[in-house]
Formats: structure tokens, sequence, C-alpha cells
């Protein structure tokens, strides 16, 4: 069984490559309503609690491995009655049950160390630095910059330091 995890302290575990997230991030992103939801596929959801992730929409699929952490963003790509086909910011996809998905937004910080700025500019003034793997909530994007609130710290961080929000939109 294959496990995934992200640790409060910002500590990630990689299972696949890293070459994985920034080619999904770089190609164009066509959005289709969703046969159950009628919402936008794909769209970004959050982990509510520990999930299994299944090969197939159904429990009787086989769970290839957990999502451990609550906050983890994902990218639902399918739907398929109350389940949700879902990847992560490595690339890895399965199914999970909807019960198990939020709608709340999280990014996951992907760079080695970004800063956390008052204002969507790096000329601003720095509130804190966040390291690879430290999940936040998003708030709303403008432009390069993302409004997150991070482990009680709120501000701007860029874009491209981020999985959980498209390229451009």
């Amino acid at each position: 069984m294959r496990r995934r995890t992200v640790l409060a302290g910002g500590l990630a575990t990689v299972f696949s490559a890293p070459w994985a997230a920034a080619w999904a991030q770089t190609q164009p992103v066509e959005v289709t309503l969703g046969p159950v939801t009628r919402q936008p596929l794909p769209r970004y959801v959050s982990l509510r609690k520990r999930a299994n992730v299944r090969r197939g929409p159904g429990g009787q699929h086989r769970i290839d491995w957990v999502f451990l952490h609550p906050g983890t963003p994902l990218r639902v790509v399918a739907e398929f009655d109350v389940w949700r086909k879902v990847v992560d910011a490595d690339g890895a996809g399965g199914w999970v049950n909807k019960f198990f998905l939020l709608s709340r937004r999280t990014v996951i910080v992907r760079a080695a160390r970004t800063g956390l700025f008052d204002a969507p500019d790096a000329r601003g003034v720095l509130v804190a630095e966040l390291e690879e793997g430290v999940i936040a909530t998003l708030t709303a994007c403008e432009g390069a910059w993302c409004a997150v609130d991070a482990q009680g710290h709120t501000g701007w961080l860029q874009r491209e330091a981020v999985w959980g929000v498209d390229p451009e939109g």
C-alpha cells in the first residue's frame, strides 16, 4: 500500500518524480462540467481528513494508498456517483469518496523556500518564509500572486511557488 503524508512542520514525503508537478502545471487546462455536480472539471479541493485512495470509483476497488494530512490540496479531474478522481501535487491520482473532500481551497508550497509578503509585490514587507511542503489556505489570486493564510501568517506569495492553482487562472 502506498502512503502519502505532509507533516505539519512543512516537510513533505515525495514518492513521484519531481518533474511531474511542473509538467502538469504547464499543460493547457480545458474546463468542462462534471456529469454529477455540474461543477467545473478540473477544479481544486482540499482533503477533509485521512482518506483511502482507490483504483476505481467504488468501495470494492483496491486501495492504492492513503492521503493522511487534512488540508492537502487535490485536483478533481473526474466524477462518478459519490466518487471523485483526484490528482495530488506529485501527479499521483485515484478515486476518493466525496465525503473526504472540502471545497475550501488550499495550496502546497513547491519551492524550497518562498517569501510571504504583505502585498502582491516582492518589494513589500516580508511577513514570513515558507518551506516546501507547507499547506496554506488560499483566499485569492491576482495575476502572478496569491493571497494565503499559512499557519497564522497572512500575506501574498508568488503563484509559481505553489501547487493548487492553475498557472494562468
